[in-house]
């Protein structure tokens, strides 16, 4: 099965081209160019490389959240486009749940973490049990505080999160908190392939007609006309 993966969900573009157990290509870019600019041309260049046809692509996979809304949106809508024109299957795999993959067999929890802003974050847990990944907590919008009092045993943190609150997480846990290496703490399509080549062979595959994004919680612009509307009504 040949796979075409995408990950728009924050800061970092990822493509990636997986056929069977063979990563065939994968392309990351860390940069200030929007995925409007970057996401189409990467995935050009991805098939010239790979010297891969997108007819050639057995089933689509993007990372749908949660993420940058505006990220979600042009990934999700990608795919939605190619899996239409080639009339073939895709999954939306969880953010979070494809950054787990990028810790393989960690010997213990992994925690994703995605900065949400004001000390909150995308977080879900999970835990390798053998070659299976576990969802152990739900993804969910939760502040880190919160997030960190569940935690007892050693956890495994990646994401964007992990620079941003680094030492607030060594300060509440200590030698029970390790994190990933540069190399493996971003968004991976790789990882996001990887994840949907598990979904596809359980059986989860879906339509390009039912794949939505899934953002956790409301965009700041609405949550802020909500406060400040609260507020209005609190003053009257």
């Amino acid at each position: 099965m040949k796979i075409l993966a995408v990950d728009t969900s924050a800061t970092v573009a990822s493509v990636a081209i997986t056929d069977g157990e063979r990563l065939a290509a994968e392309m990351i870019l860390n940069h200030k160019k929007t995925h409007s600019e970057t996401l189409m041309p990467m995935i050009d260049t991805l098939f010239q490389s790979s010297e891969m046809k997108i007819s050639d692509i057995d089933l689509f996979a993007v990372s749908n959240g949660p993420g940058s809304f505006t990220g979600l949106r042009i990934g999700v809508a990608a795919v939605k486009a190619l899996a239409h024109a080639c009339n073939k299957p895709v999954v939306g795999v969880s953010t979070l749940e494809a950054m787990a993959y990028n810790l393989p067999y960690a010997d213990g929890l992994i925690a994703p973490i995605m900065d949400a802003r004001r000390e909150q974050v995308y977080n879900a847990v999970y835990r390798w049990e053998g070659e299976t990944l576990t969802e152990v907590t739900a993804p969910r919008a939760i502040a880190l505080a919160d997030c960190l009092e569940e935690f007892r045993e050693k956890v495994y943190f990646v994401g964007d999160g992990v620079p941003v609150y680094r030492e607030l997480i060594l300060q509440k846990l200590g030698n029970l908190a390790v994190f990933a290496p540069v190399c493996a703490n971003a968004q991976r399509a790789g990882a996001v392939a990887a994840a949907a080549k598990a979904y596809a062979k359980a059986g989860k595959t879906t339509t390009y007609l039912e794949l939505l994004p899934v953002y956790l919680r409301k965009p700041q612009a609405e949550r802020e006309r909500e406060e400040m509307e609260g507020k209005g009504k609190v003053q009257n």
